[in-house]
């Protein structure tokens, strides 16, 4: 009889499922489109606070969703730190003190740029150009 040595690779762990709300279990309900003031729609998971997986370096929006699904943006941020969980923490901790009880995430700006360009659109696109948030607090 002989032995043989197995290598036992470990996959990447896939992304989780955005977390399904209400009795539809279709994508509609998993994926939601904002539109920003340059007419561009961006494609979003939806996850619920709580629910949400550690995020990679993605554009979010914290977002209020009432109990007729009415859904209210309440802060568009960029989370920019290497560690998933550190953005998880800032995401959940700015959520719970806005009210927000869901998060949209854009995962397809691969560089800051990108993803400073997107997030400006979206805030001049849902609370109007003056009234956008920085991206850095300044000091």
């Amino acid at each position: 009889m002989s032995a043989s040595i197995l290598s036992i690779a470990r996959a990447p762990a896939p992304d989780p499922a955005p977390v399904l709300f209400g009795p539809t279990a279709d994508v509609s309900g998993r994926l939601h489109f904002w539109r920003g003031a340059s007419g561009r729609r961006y494609v979003h998971s939806v996850y619920g606070l709580i629910e949400c997986p550690p995020l990679p370096r993605a554009i979010y929006v914290l977002v209020h969703r009432d109990a007729h699904g009415r859904r209210t943006a309440l802060h568009i941020g960029c989370a920019e730190n290497d560690a998933p969980t550190l953005n998880l923490a800032r995401i959940r901790q700015r959520g719970a003190q806005l009210g927000a009880n869901e998060v949209h995430v854009h995962f397809r700006a691969e560089t800051y740029e990108q993803r400073a360009l997107i997030a400006c659109d979206l805030r001049a696109g849902q609370f109007g150009g003056l009234a956008a948030e920085p991206l850095r607090a300044s000091a």
